[in-house]
């Protein structure tokens, strides 16, 4: 599997990867959609993220870590594209990994009050939903996936929810 890094204008948290996205200015995200360099592309709470067209190496399954906007995108422009919707436990959970990695008390109250909204959009949007209660479980059963999509003949994949 290969893993699209998304673009971002947004500022990079305290503690957060140098790799985890490539940061740049509005004006440089701007001029790569006048490109047409985006797989989709969304704003979301003020700040544009974006995946570039993916220059993945052979035989490498492409998987993107994307938002609902994103993954709408996605679904149109690639109808048979696998799309799994990764959900946490719960809004207490979901709030107390938001505040761990440094999001704000805005952008946690923000993120909270699309969460219902966005996961049932993201529900009637997937193929799978996969519920990350714990990481080793969820990331085998995300792999599971995977396999079972390049295993089973065309036009004979499977919804799962867990």
């Amino acid at each position: 599997m290969w893993l699209s890094r998304s673009w971002t204008t947004r500022a990079r948290r305290p503690g957060e990867a140098e790799d985890a996205y490539t940061w740049v200015t509005k004006d440089e995200f701007e001029a790569r959609i006048a490109q047409s360099g985006f797989l989709e592309w969304a704003e979301f709470l003020g700040e544009l993220y974006g995946t570039p067209v993916p220059h993945a190496p052979a035989g490498m399954d492409v998987v993107l870590e994307i938002d609902l906007q994103g993954a709408e995108q996605i679904r149109a422009r690639y109808p048979d594209a696998e799309i799994v919707l990764v959900i946490p436990p719960s809004r207490a959970e979901q709030e107390a990994r938001l505040r761990h990695r440094g999001d704000t008390e805005d952008r946690i109250r923000q993120r909270l009050e699309l969460a219902e909204v966005e996961e049932a959009r993201g529900r009637a949007l997937a193929d799978h939903t996969v519920v990350n209660d714990d990481l080793s479980r969820a990331v085998a059963e995300v792999a599971g996936i995977i396999e079972g999509r390049r295993t089973a003949p065309p036009g004979d994949q499977q919804r799962e929810t867990r």
